[in-house]
């Protein structure tokens, strides 16, 4: 249909400008600032801490601990490189292991989430 069909049908089309709004557009950005600072303090800021002391509880393993992997094998440290440890699990049996599966010190509540994602 032609405008002029809808003005003998008696329909007025108007259209009008954009309303304008008073508002300043860095009052828009509010909310998403406040999502990304919820988010943030949420969940990034606790997996940042909880990463971190991983770290420390790996780099701090040394030669004769006592352990658990993250698998459930218990074993004694008998030697470390830069990205694995050698565990000793039964006389005379010795598996070499990445230093990320290690999951704690036997007897503690474990500083590796496990599969499950318990920690």
């Amino acid at each position: 249909m032609t405008l002029t069909a809808f003005a003998e049908q008696g329909l007025v089309l108007a259209m009008s400008a954009p309303a304008e709004s008073g508002a300043n557009p860095w009052v828009q950005l509010i909310p998403f600032a406040l999502v990304l600072a919820i988010f943030y303090f949420l969940i990034l800021l606790p997996m940042q801490r909880k990463q971190k002391k991983i770290q420390q509880f790996i780099e701090a393993l040394k030669v004769g601990d006592r352990v658990v992997t993250t698998s459930g094998i218990y074993g004694q440290i008998t030697r470390i490189s830069d990205k694995s440890v050698q565990l000793q699990i039964a006389d005379k049996v010795r598996i070499e292991i990445s230093k990320a599966a290690v999951g704690g010190y036997q007897g503690q509540d474990p500083v590796a989430p496990d599969a499950a994602g318990q920690s």
